[in-house]
């Protein structure tokens, strides 16, 4: 069955690389944002996901926690149904955290307090048996919510309100989910969250008073909102990392399908060829069951019709479902290990003792030598984490293999071939940059860039993209189940799922806990592998069920990583623009 998911999707993505042209026909022009866009309908209804009512939840593994809002989802939906928790009840508790905390996290944009509360006040008075019925959702602003703002964070969706839901939040809903909110997100979903013109909003669950740790983009106000847990899960999308990335800064578990397995039907685009929606969870169990309800068939998205079918995601993630056994092939998981995965990092040197005027004049919130000094410990701290995480997988009965990468890897995932993307998006948004470049804020580069890049690199790019595929299945594939990533951008380009899960803790970098993140990518449509391997992982270990401090139990200047958000830095940095990306966000992080 491998072998021919394999060769199967190879074809869909040589397929759907010749027609990324008709993007504006399949997934509705954006030319007049402020109404449904042209050539769309309601295709996000339940009848679009054909599935049952209800799903078999999984049964509870720990104690009910004190604090409601403690609750996984897969919990929390399973009290809820039970009737020992009122939908109300829960939604309260978690609007209580948003009213206190989230002028500090700003993980929202748009709370929506008082049809929530309606919504749960109808779940408790008709006691639905949906799986996720009374269950309080916070939901990325790329996706249309019929009737609330969808702003993607940028001056072109500023007063956009569809009139539709998004076909994978139309699945949650018709579950019985209940939004709370809109997150934060990069302007677009181009960069960590901010406002157009580049303002820093969310924060770091892990350290909210802390301006230089990353949230992790462009799903940082989905995934801040689930770590501060003022969501029990939520929604993200994912063209260059957009959920793993998040996942690994704040310590939850988030998985990238393959791409088509969940609809982009009514989720505002960015690149046709690369666009994958998925939840962001605070363990494997919650990722799947939310993956469960969101996967499957929609006539309004091509990519997602003529797959295999969606596989039982809970029923993988059991506890007797022999995780660490392959379901088809039988024998051990085989977990493979890329080169540099366990690589010691070089210690930095340090840099001159007089600033460079261009790095003076541009000014930064955490002076540069104490900058680079910390993400060399950062780094140290996940070489070790990685190790433990791989003995730990051994230990448990899986086979861990060292593999070579593919023959032209280095190429083929290089900053100039990633970059072939970029025409795409620019294609979708032409009308908005001929009428007002302006709107598109902070984020405008990439769509000048795609409009400057040459058609013959675009279809160099596109063709190397359909090499590195057949390479990753034949070399990587062929020896191994799952392999280890270190940066998301090789499988998001061929459109393979990649799963970010926690691995640990360090100290060294900040003087505080932040969470090291592993990250895992499979097979097309093996979602259910790496749910079954991460979910088996977190129950030999605990890191899933560490959750950060509250902002009130924190001091603004706590350890060694910098000043307060909006403020200066330590004591030897210099006056910033308060809360902005700047060129060293660019360069040493890629925001």
């Amino acid at each position: 069955m491998g072998e021919v998911n394999r060769r199967r999707f190879l074809e869909r993505m040589t397929a759907l690389t010749a027609t990324a042209v008709a993007t504006p026909a399949t997934l509705g022009a954006i030319a007049n944002a402020g109404s449904r866009f042209p050539g769309e309908t309601r295709a996000g209804s339940r009848a679009a996901a054909g599935r049952p009512d209800e799903l078999k939840l999984p049964p509870a593994g720990r104690p009910q926690p004190a604090e409601l809002t403690e609750l996984t989802l897969a919990e929390a939906a399973r009290l809820l149904r039970d009737g020992d928790v009122g939908a109300v009840e829960l939604v309260e508790a978690y609007l209580a955290r948003i009213g206190r905390w989230d002028a500090r996290y700003q993980a929202f944009n748009t709370v929506v307090s008082r049809d929530a509360l309606e919504a749960a006040r109808t779940a408790d008075r008709t006691r639905g048996r949906a799986p996720l019925t009374g269950v309080p959702l916070a939901i990325k602003d790329n996706y249309f919510t019929a009737g609330v703002r969808t702003t993607a964070n940028s001056f072109i969706f500023e007063d956009f309100v569809p009139d539709f839901d998004a076909t994978s939040w139309a699945r949650l809903r018709d579950a019985g989910a209940i939004l709370l909110g809109k997150t934060q997100m990069g302007p677009l979903a181009t960069t960590a969250a901010s406002t157009p013109t580049g303002e820093r909003t969310t924060a770091n669950a892990w350290a909210p008073h802390h301006d230089d740790v990353s949230p992790g983009g462009s799903s940082s106000g989905s995934a801040t909102a689930v770590a501060a847990r003022m969501a029990a899960s939520s929604t993200g999308t994912q063209t260059g990392g957009s959920i793993t990335n998040p996942s690994n800064a704040q310590g939850l578990t988030g998985i990238k399908p393959t791409m088509g397995r969940v609809s982009l039907h009514g989720i505002l685009p960015l690149t046709y060829t690369r666009d994958h929606p998925g939840p962001l969870a605070r363990d494997a169990v919650d990722a799947a069951l939310m993956l469960q309800i969101m996967a499957g068939p929609d006539p309004a998205d091509p990519r997602s019709l003529g797959l295999p079918p969606v596989p039982d995601y809970l029923g993988a993630v059991r506890e007797d479902a022999g995780a660490l056994t392959h379901p088809e092939r039988g024998g051990a998981v085989r977990i493979g290990v890329l080169p540099g995965f366990l690589d010691e990092p070089e210690p930095p040197e340090d840099p001159a003792p007089d600033p460079d005027p261009d790095i003076d004049r541009i000014g930064s919130s955490f002076p540069r030598r104490e900058r680079t000094q910390a993400a060399y410990r950062r780094e140290v701290a996940t070489v070790e984490a990685r190790r433990r995480m791989l003995a730990t997988l051994e230990e448990m009965g899986a086979e861990i293999v060292a593999l070579d990468f593919p023959t032209h890897w280095e190429a083929l995932t290089s900053f100039n071939f990633n970059n072939v993307r970029l025409p795409e998006r620019s294609e979708i948004f032409l009308e908005h940059l001929r009428d007002d470049v302006r709107k598109f804020g902070v984020s405008l580069a990439p769509w000048i860039n795609g409009l400057l890049l040459p058609a013959a690199e675009y279809v160099r790019g596109s063709r190397a993209r359909l090499v590195l595929l057949r390479e990753v299945l034949d070399e990587v594939f062929a020896r191994c189940d799952l392999v280890t990533q270190t940066a998301p951008f090789p499988f998001d380009m061929v459109g393979l799922p990649l799963i970010g899960f926690p691995i640990g803790f360090e100290t060294g970098s900040t003087g505080y806990p932040r969470p090291i993140g592993g990250m895992f990518g499979a097979e097309p449509y093996a979602e259910h592998h790496l749910l079954a391997v991460i979910a088996a992982y977190q129950r030999a270990t605990d890191w899933h069920l560490r959750r950060p401090a509250d902002p009130g139990e924190l001091r603004p200047a706590e350890g060694n990583g910098g000043g307060p958000r909006g403020g200066a830095g330590g004591s030897a940095g210099r006056d910033r623009s308060p809360g902005r990306y700047d060129l060293f966000d660019v360069m040493e992080r890629g925001e």
